[in-house]
This record gives structure tokens, sequence and C-alpha cells, in this order.
């Protein structure tokens, strides 16, 4: 018994087969969070976790506003909410034609402390978030991001469901 746990893992049975990575269920579930288990068969695991991700991530958004994802200025944070997948691109690029560049709310002058880094337009949209709520939105989306890469693991390692279960 302990031998069979040593040469296939811990947890797993004796009659578990190796199989082979999904790559392809990688690359889906970076597009669409949970597309990787729907394209291996496993629908309800799929749908769940893209309404777990999805939900994480749009709930971070209506938190901290759409610039709580921002590309330039919060860098560190995108790279993991860059997990997303196209979401957060988009969300990135709304906050950059809309906030960013004036389309939407003024552009109001920053405090002279904080015009180190802005450039040569120290300028802010006066929509802005600057409370607690943006960096809970932005925490939201990150967490989504590293909530997706464990779906996207998931996706990667799980075998295809080759027959239907009986239903109950």
């Amino acid at each position: 018994m302990y031998l069979a746990r040593a040469t296939h893992g811990i947890g797993m049975s004796s009659n578990d087969e190796d199989h082979p990575l999904n790559l392809p269920a990688a690359v889906l579930g970076l597009l669409l969070p949970g597309a990787g288990q729907i394209s291996l068969g496993h629908l309800k695991r799929g749908l769940l976790a893209m309404a777990g991700v999805l939900g994480l991530f749009l709930g971070g958004i209506l938190i901290g506003g759409v610039d709580c994802v921002d590309r330039k200025e919060d860098r560190l944070w995108f790279y993991l909410q860059a997990c997303t997948g196209p979401i957060a691109f988009a969300a990135d690029w709304v906050n950059d034609s809309y906030l960013r560049s004036g389309a939407v709310g003024e552009l109001v002058p920053t405090p002279p402390a904080s015009t180190v880094n802005r450039g040569p337009d120290p300028r802010v949209s006066s929509l802005k978030g600057i409370t607690y709520a943006n960096e809970i939105g932005t925490l939201y989306c990150a967490l989504a991001g590293l909530l997706n890469l464990v779906v996207i693991l998931d996706a990667v390692t799980r075998p295809p469901r080759e027959f239907e279960e009986p239903t109950r």
C-alpha cells in the first residue's frame, strides 16, 4: 500500500493513468476562464470556475472602479490581473481611453508631491479612485487573476472526460 502511494503520488489511486499535459486547454483557459475545463468535457467545473473568476474580477471593478486595472501606474498588480485574460486588457484599455484621456470627467492637476512619476502632464481624471475602495478593487482583480492561474493549472493536468457519468 505504501509503495503504491509512493510511486503514484499521495492521494492518487493505483489505477490512475498518466496522461500528457493539455496545453490547448491552458490556452483556452487563458482566453476565457473555465474554457479549458469545458473543452475537456467538464462542463459544470468549467462554468463554476468561469463564474468564480469573472465574478471576482467584475466585483473588483464594481468596488474600485475601472481605474483599479492600470497597466502604467500599478504594473505589478497588473501582472496578476492579466492572468484573467483579455478582460483585464479590455479594462485597462477603457481606463486609458476614457479616464486618463479626459473623455470622461475633468483632468485636474495633481498635488506637487505626486508629480514625480507622472511625466510631462501631471493631471489625472477627477473620477480616479483614491480611497480604500480602489485598493480593494485592485486586490479583487489581482485575486481573480491568481484564481484563474489555478484554474488553468487544473485544466492542464486534468484528463479529458471520456464517458458520461450516470445521473442520480
